[in-house]
């Protein structure tokens, strides 16, 4: 519900502009990792590319654009961000698409397991979000649009449905770049839609008071957005490297 005396979130295009760049590298990692999963010969193996591919697309295609967005929010007022519940949104992204890629990468393909697994995986990343939002730290709280809430989490769903499909379905670095350019649109989309939801009201409490103890700073995105793009890129290479070693083996 609007508000009228609500504060104003005015975004940062610089840091909105990075947090899709950052979503498309975290889904492009993901899609390359996640080819291992099907492949995958051991239990161990298996759980070693769910991991990875999971961590990839949880930590960097969704959670780390999540947080560059979220510090893409400009407003009247100083906001932090709680460590604990910050840390647990990323984990909550993290398990979630693992779970995702899990349920659908082993076995038989079938459009109810890929349903399944696409459902978890958004509830998980609407999860990620809205403890991401219960993170700040601020004088003022917090209301939503219950409307608006429920169409980011369908927006969720339905992104991470199309996402476990690309993940099975797609072979070739044109796709793949092609799929995670979508991705990084449907990861934002839902972001900016559970941000429209939300209002921020004053609350008069004492700012010193409202922010202790909570990360921020104004070089926090860049800084986010440098090491994880570096996490993804090192990644990358190292699977790439692996899948060549392999083929090379067979040859």
């Amino acid at each position: 519900m609007p508000h009228d005396h609500a504060v104003q979130c005015l975004h940062d295009p610089f840091l909105m502009v990075l947090s899709y760049l950052v979503s498309v590298l975290g889904a492009f990692t993901a899609l390359q990792l996640a080819i291992a999963i099907p492949a995958a010969r051991t239990s161990a193996q298996r759980l070693q590319a769910v991991t990875m591919a999971g961590t990839a697309m949880g930590g960097g295609a969704i959670w780390a654009m999540h947080f560059i967005a979220m510090l893409a929010c400009q407003m009247s007022i100083p906001v932090t961000y709680d460590i604990t519940l910050t840390v647990l949104s990323a984990l909550i992204a993290i398990a979630s698409c693992a779970l995702g890629l899990g349920i659908a990468g082993i076995g038989i393909f079938s459009w109810s397991k890929l349903v399944a697994a696409g459902s978890f995986m958004g509830l998980g990343v609407a999860g990620m979000h809205y403890t991401g939002m219960a993170a700040m730290r601020m004088p003022a709280v917090t209301h939503y649009d219950s409307g608006i809430v429920a169409v980011s989490v369908a927006i969720a769903i339905v992104a991470s449905i199309v996402a476990l499909w690309l993940a099975f379905n797609l072979r070739g670095w044109a796709q793949m770049l092609g799929s995670a350019l979508v991705m990084g649109v449907a990861v934002c989309g839902m972001h900016y839609t559970g941000m429209y939801a939300a209002s921020f009201m004053p609350n008069g409490e004492d700012v010193l008071q409202a922010t202790a103890g909570g990360i921020g700073g104004e070089h926090l995105g860049v800084g986010i957005f440098g090491v994880t793009t570096l996490l993804l890129a090192a990644t990358l290479v190292m699977a790439m490297l692996r899948r060549h070693r392999r083929a090379a083996v067979t040859i």
